[in-house]
């Protein structure tokens, strides 16, 4: 049985930082696509960054770019988020997804919280 498992969100204030990690289970992330993605409330789900299997290329958004960036830890199955600099807008829950491609992924995680305020 597949399972991610997202941990480090919290309430921070803008300006702090913030690394978020996804644990895999039933899967090695190795051969996967592995996206983060982020839902404020009353706003749409948006892509924050892909780590793509095909070309190992890291896509990032650009809202978040030289703030965020991704890790993986093979010998962990761990995949991190690292975030710089918060914003307020930056405040969602937050979610890794493995699947084939980055608009097409199989499993996601049950995500982590993200509160930016002063």
């Amino acid at each position: 049985q597949v399972q991610l498992v997202e941990s480090g969100g919290g309430a921070v204030q803008p300006g702090d930082s913030l690394r978020l990690s996804c644990a895999a289970y039933g899967l090695s992330l190795h051969y996967y696509t592995i996206g983060w993605f982020r839902q404020a409330p009353g706003k749409e789900r948006e892509g924050v960054t892909c780590i793509s299997s095909s070309d190992g290329g890291t896509h990032l958004a650009d809202s978040v770019k030289g703030r965020f960036t991704v890790s993986s830890d093979d010998a962990k199955n761990t995949v991190y988020l690292q975030m710089n600099s918060l914003k307020r807008e930056d405040a969602a829950a937050y979610y890794c997804a493995v699947g084939r491609s980055c608009d097409q992924m199989w499993y996601w995680g049950q995500g982590t919280q993200v509160t930016v305020s002063s």
